[in-house]
């Protein structure tokens, strides 16, 4: 919301009539979210694979769905084709935009009295990588290390940083679909080429086991895509022994009630 929330209201000054997105996930329902907000029409597009409780959510908010397509790909490619002139159109993650609003966290954070001295997160395409990025530097963060979690199943940035550069996936699989995207943006990659980035890899279990936990401990429900970066500490993935303030940057959990993580703990076991 933060990221997309920025870019909505930049667009909107600049005279925007309408929203296009082209996620049925936690983007385009932040886009629906911020298009209703701003009273304007929202068209959100999203592949056949899109649960129906997440088409439920963006027409609570008032938007247009149109279903299209087995992914992302064929979905995103007629929204495209949707577009006018005085449509703004939000990519789910590769904006400078977004990360510009994504790293406002890192601002609210320091504004707080706290300099973190490692943050960990999850990484899907690399927007919320890149924004928290920005903030780390430009508040003289630097060398503030980031631990980017993933599942083995979604794992495009760690297949990148061992590439080289982004590379397609053939096939992205497993519960955390928010962290989907077969290719993190590049702007993901060439981070990690100036700063302490640490790839580390969760399974689908530990990633869902970290939601039950978090649950447990703070009454607040998070989709299994959070839950990777959670279980760098409830699984023990990560030794924080050398670290005095720790930031855990916990979003995502539109799309997945308790009845559908339950489903897949039972799943997983």
């Amino acid at each position: 919301m933060r990221g997309i929330g920025y870019a909505a209201q930049h667009y909107a000054t600049q005279g925007a009539k309408r929203l296009i997105s082209s996620s049925g996930g936690n983007a385009g329902l932040a886009v629906a979210y911020a298009g209703r907000t701003l009273g304007l029409p929202v068209l959100v597009v999203v592949p056949e694979t899109t649960p129906q409780r997440a088409i439920d959510l963006l027409q609570q908010e008032k938007a247009d769905v149109i279903v299209h397509g087995t992914s992302w790909v064929e979905a995103n490619a007629l929204a495209q084709s949707k577009r006018t002139e005085t449509d703004a159109f939000f990519h789910p993650f590769d904006d400078p935009l977004l990360w510009e609003g994504h790293a406002s966290m890192i601002d609210e954070v320091v504004a707080d009295g706290l300099r973190p001295d490692a943050v960990i997160l999850s990484v899907g395409g690399g927007g919320l990588l890149a924004g928290v990025h920005h903030g780390l530097i430009r508040n003289g963060l630097n060398t503030t290390p980031i631990l980017a979690l993933e599942t083995h199943g979604m794992a495009s940035y760690h297949a990148a940083l061992n590439a080289g550069g982004p590379v397609t996936l053939d096939a992205v699989s497993g519960v955390a679909t928010s962290l989907g995207a077969k290719q993190v943006c590049q702007q993901a990659y060439d981070i990690a080429q100036t700063h302490d980035i640490r790839s580390v890899l969760v399974s689908d279990k530990e990633a869902v086991d970290a939601c039950f936990s978090f649950l447990s401990d703070h009454r607040i429900l998070v989709e299994p895509a959070c839950g990777a970066a959670l279980a760098a500490i409830y699984a023990g993935y990560v030794d924080l022994s050398g670290f005095k303030n720790v930031l855990m940057i916990a979003c995502g959990g539109s799309t997945t009630p308790i009845e559908t993580l339950t489903q897949y703990r039972d799943a997983l076991k």
